[in-house]
């Protein structure tokens, strides 16, 4: 036990010198001559339904099997 309590400390000790030491960076350098500036304002959503409106609300419909197949044919390409 008086081995792997020594291995476990060692192990420790040197993960923890790893991570202390790559948080340093001597050639990291601040400088506050960083011009900023408002970020243009993001652009609309395109209108994706040529216009028309929800036939209905989705939110009153019951989901279940009938309704899912009756949407999942009203979305695909008649031929």
């Amino acid at each position: 036990m008086n081995k792997k309590f020594l291995l476990g400390l060692l192990a420790g000790a040197s993960l923890l010198t790893l991570s202390v030491t790559s948080c340093q960076n001597p050639d990291y350098q601040t400088s506050d001559d960083v011009a900023t500036e408002a970020l243009p304002p993001i652009p609309a959503a395109p209108d994706t339904t040529g216009g028309k409106t929800a036939a209905e609300n989705p939110a009153t419909r019951e989901i279940n099997a009938a309704n899912a197949t009756e949407d999942i044919k009203k979305m695909q390409p008649q031929m």
